[in-house]
C-alpha cells in the first residue's frame, strides 16, 4: 500500500489537487482519465447522476465521454457507473451503509483471507464502499458476486448490497444499477469520494491517483480456486451467529462475543487500557490481522466517554496495548474483569459459567 504524498511537491498529485479545489485551470491529463475509466468502468453508452441540490438520482443514456468523466472530477456533475456489461465486470463493490468502520475493515480482513486484496472508500453522504478490481477485461459477474457474498455470509453482514446487483444482463433488464464512482470534485475537500488508508482509515491516501495505479487485480482464476475450494458453487451456507463461528486461515469467520461487539459498538467510559487489551486479544482470535486490529481500536476509542473527565486512550496506547495482546498466547475473554464486566450478556454461550456460584 503507498503512504501519503507532498501534493505541493508531486506533478502527479495535480489532477487530484484539480478535482479538490474544482479550479478549471489545470485539467487531468489522459492518463489519468485513462487510468479513471479502467478502475471504474462498466457500461459504455449509458450512466449515472444525482441532482446536487435535491439529491434525485437519474439514469442518462448517453456515451460515457471524457467530458463526462472530467465534469465528475471537477465536481460539476456527478457520474455514476453501471458496472455490469452483459455478464463481465471490472470491478465489485460493496456498499456498508452506516457509519461503523468496523464492517468495511471486517470484509477487508476476510477477503485477504481468500487472497484478494479490496479498498475501502468514504462515500458521499455516509457509511463506506469496499472495491475489488478485477484484471482486464474483467471477470464473470457471477463468479465475482459469489465470493463477495460468501464473505458477507461469513462477517454475518448476508444483506449488504453489492454491486453489480445481477450476475448478468438480458431482454428484461438492459442496464441492471449504477453506484456513484470515487473522487468526485467536490467532495474530495470533505474527505468524501476518496479512498482511506488501511493503516488510518479515518485518513485519505494523499495522492488518489498513485493509490489508483498500485491497487492489486483479481484474476478470474483467483475467484475459480476460492469457489472450487470452498464449494461455493453449491447453494450458500446461511451464516450461524457470529459468536458460534470458529477461525482457521481458510475459513475466517468473525465470531467475537456479545461483550466485546457491544464495547467496540458502544464504547466504553472507564479501564479503557484493559478494555483495549481485551478487544484486542478477540480481534487476534478471530484472525484480523494486527495493522487492522490495530485501525478498528483507533475507530473504537472516538466512541469512549470516559468518567470524571479522564482523556480518551491515546494511539500510542492502543499500539501498546495491541502490541502485547498480539504477542502473546491470551484466551480468556476478560469476564472477570472490570471493564469487561459492564458488557456481559446472557445471549453468550459462557455466560452462564461465569456467573455460577
Amino acid at each position: 500500500m503507498l503512504m501519503s504524498y507532498d501534493m505541493r511537491r508531486s506533478s502527479e498529485s495535480k489532477a487530484f489537487r484539480f478535482a479538490a479545489n474544482g479550479s478549471i485551470g489545470v485539467q487531468p491529463n489522459q492518463r489519468k482519465l485513462g487510468l479513471f475509466r479502467r478502475r471504474f468502468g462498466g457500461q459504455s453508452d449509458v450512466y449515472g447522476t444525482y441532482d446536487l441540490r435535491t439529491g434525485q438520482a437519474r439514469q442518462v443514456k448517453a456515451p460515457v465521454t471524457d467530458k463526462v468523466l472530467f465534469t465528475h472530477l471537477r465536481g460539476s456533475q456527478p457520474y455514476g457507473v453501471y458496472l455490469l456489461v452483459n455478464n463481465m465486470t471490472r470491478a465489485l463493490a460493496v456498499d456498508f451503509d452506516d457509519h461503523n468502520l468496523e464492517w468495511p475493515m471486517q470484509f477487508v480482513a476476510a477477503a485477504k483471507n481468500y487472497g484478494i486484496e479490496s479498498y475501502i472508500e468514504r462515500s458521499k453522504s455516509k457509511g463506506y464502499h469496499v472495491w475489488i478490481f478485477f484484471a482486464n477485461p474483467g471477470v464473470l459477474a457471477a463468479k465475482a458476486r459469489r465470493v463477495a457474498r460468501r464473505i458477507l455470509d461469513e462477517i454475518g453482514k448476508p444483506d449488504t448490497e453489492v454491486f453489480p446487483k445481477q450476475d448478468q444482463l438480458d431482454d428484461t433488464r438492459r442496464y441492471g444499477n449504477f453506484i456513484n464512482a470515487p473522487l468526485f470534485g467536490t467532495l474530495v475537500p470533505r474527505n468524501r469520494t476518496v479512498f482511506v488508508m488501511r493503516r488510518d482509515p479515518m485518513r485519505p491516501y494523499a495522492d488518489q491517483w498513485a493509490f489508483l495505479e498500485q491497487v492489486e487485480l483479481v484474476s478470474e482464476s483467483a475467484l475459480d480456486g476460492i469457489i472450487e475450494v470452498n464449494d461455493l458453487n453449491q447453494v450458500s451456507v446461511t451464516a450461524r451467529p457470529r459468536w458460534l463461528s470458529t477461525t482457521t486461515a481458510s475459513n475466517p469467520h468473525f465470531g467475537l462475543p456479545p461483550c466485546a461487539r457491544r464495547m467496540l459498538e458502544e464504547g466504553v467510559f472507564a479501564n479503557q487500557r484493559v478494555a483495549c487489551f481485551r478487544l484486542a486479544v478477540q480481534l487476534k482470535r478471530v484472525g484480523l490481522p494486527f495493522d487492522l486490529a490495530v485501525s478498528a481500536l483507533m475507530s473504537w476509542a472516538q466512541k469512549n466517554n470516559p468518567d470524571r473527565g479522564k482523556r480518551i486512550i491515546t494511539p500510542a496506547e492502543i499500539t501498546s496495548q495491541t502490541s502485547y495482546a498480539y504477542r502473546g498466547n491470551y484466551r480468556s475473554c476478560g469476564c472477570e474483569d472490570e471493564a469487561v464486566k459492564p458488557f456481559c450478556d446472557k445471549s453468550c454461550p459462557i455466560h452462564p459459567r461465569v456467573v455460577a456460584p
